[in-house]
């Protein structure tokens, strides 16, 4: 990515400290058993560590350290029965949810030759799994259990793991990147006006506003003979230029990537939201035309960036690409009733990442409903599983997210430059219109490769948002 980040994570393990004395060889076995926890870990993530936690007082410690680090997520490992003051002081004055890890070391005891200690050792993760939950719900902290196996490996347990990881991650680029508004939403498009104090408050994310004027001359110091070919080389090798075009045209269009790629990294920009609605003359009418596929190079890098000035679909492009590696802007376009398909797509910027063949790029006259003309640039998603995210808001300004999977089928699709997906639901077209437009998920949503609601309901509770799931 552009500007990369790595989310912080709280770990550590609890144990009774009362256990420690009577069975001396419980202090080995459980630092054993939290170091390989550790090492289960994704490098995506940057450990804060917390140690085993067997008093009230060291839980204390490790709260003041995790409060410093600014975590966006905590893994609490059970290594047996521990009461909650091992962990409480820890996690109560964090705004993230915690994670209990209930992977028990062996499958099964081995009943006739196991001691007390081995038991406790060994077999025991479960028994205060309900306890700890019990006492952060009435902390009011959010929470969610992974319970499994150690001996054996267990996938199931792994992938819940680094799924919270992903989910962990897309906090930390919230928080350490900005978005960037140019210009201002589309006119009349209300359901894309924002109020960016509030956003920083409940989302986390920094609003920096732009204007035109400054991006019209973000290239004017652009001189890099090597640089500027070496981007041609990647503009032509990202996209199929459809019909006849100038070559200084696609060597104007290096010029601006190179100057966004240097603006992205000096303003630590990880979302762009954008609308031009002037006259598209002069060099407003230079970058206006290129502007398309110039920005679709950044979203191939990892920046986030959206059409018509909406900040809400910047959001959902980079928390999927962020999870997923593939984030395209998205709306409904049409439905086939004859095949009980929703046509979905978008024109403007896209994720080549999304695309089964090499996107293609064309000269058109007039942008439909925008100002000017000039490249246009269309994305063939793959067939297969796809993930729908919409962020909406309610009348007081909290978050919504609404999400949906269903699967992209082969057919015909429009020719007019547009990104088109012929996606099927299990709920078929007509319900899912229906019901994806009752949860209000406004005009424009983020579209992945393959299923990811699961994940998305862990972004949810990292971010404490609702979330609805229209068809999974």
């Amino acid at each position: 990515m552009l500007v990369d980040t790595k989310a912080r994570v709280g770990v550590f393990a609890i144990a009774l400290q009362a256990y420690l004395p009577q069975f001396p060889s419980l202090v080995p076995e459980f630092n054993n058993q939290y170091q390989a926890f550790k090492a289960s870990l994704p490098e995506t993530v940057e450990i804060v560590d917390g140690g085993v936690v067997t008093t009230k007082e060291a839980s204390q410690e490790v709260g003041d350290k995790l409060r410093a680090a600014d975590v966006d997520l905590v893994f609490v490992q059970l290594l047996t029965y521990a009461t909650s003051y091992n962990m409480l002081p820890a996690v109560k004055d964090l705004d993230v949810p915690v994670v209990l890890v209930n992977l028990q070391k062996l499958k099964a005891l081995d009943y006739k030759h196991t001691d007390i200690a081995s038991w406790l050792g060994e077999g025991y993760a479960c028994g205060a799994v309900g306890e700890m939950v019990a006492d952060l719900n009435r902390y009011g902290k959010r929470s969610d259990v992974i319970t499994g196996v150690v001996e054996g490996g267990d996938e199931k347990a792994q992938a819940e793991i680094e799924d919270w990881c992903k989910a962990a991650q897309t906090r930390r680029r919230f928080r350490d990147t900005n978005i960037a508004q140019i210009g201002r939403p589309y006119p009349g498009m209300m359901d894309l006006y924002i109020d960016e104090s509030n956003l920083y408050r409940r989302m986390g994310l920094y609003t920096k506003q732009f204007d035109w004027e400054k991006m019209w001359a973000i290239a004017d110091n652009i001189d890099d003979e090597e640089a500027i070919q070496n981007k041609v080389q990647d503009i032509l090798d990202t996209f199929d230029i459809l019909g006849s075009y100038k070559k200084e045209d696609i060597y104007e269009m290096a010029r601006y990537v190179i100057a966004f790629e240097k603006w992205v990294k000096d303003e630590k920009l990880g979302l762009i939201a954008s609308h031009y609605d002037g006259f598209a003359k002069g060099q407003a009418g230079v970058l206006d035309a290129m502007l398309i596929p110039a920005f679709s190079m950044l979203i191939k890098q990892g920046t986030a960036c959206a059409v018509e000035g909406d900040m809400k679909v910047a959001m959902a492009m980079s928390i999927l690409k962020t999870i997923s590696g593939t984030g395209q802007l998205a709306e409904m376009y049409s439905i086939d009733f004859n095949d009980d398909i929703a046509i979905i797509g978008h024109s403007g910027s896209g994720d080549a990442a999304i695309s089964d063949k090499k996107p293609t790029m064309k000269i058109v006259d007039v942008f439909h409903g925008k100002t000017g003309g000039g490249y246009l640039t269309q994305f063939y998603p793959y067939l297969g599983p796809v993930t729908y995210l919409a962020i909406t808001q309610d009348g007081e300004g909290h978050f919504k997210f609404v999400v949906a999977e269903g699967v992209n089928e082969e057919g015909p699709i429009l020719s007019f430059g547009d990104t088109n997906m012929r996606t099927r639901f299990s709920c078929g077209a007509r319900e899912f219109v229906t019901k994806w437009s009752l949860a209000g998920p406004t005009h424009h949503f983020g579209a992945a490769k393959g299923r990811h609601i699961e994940t998305l309901k862990k972004v949810a509770k990292i971010f404490n948002v609702d979330i609805e799931v229209i068809t999974q």
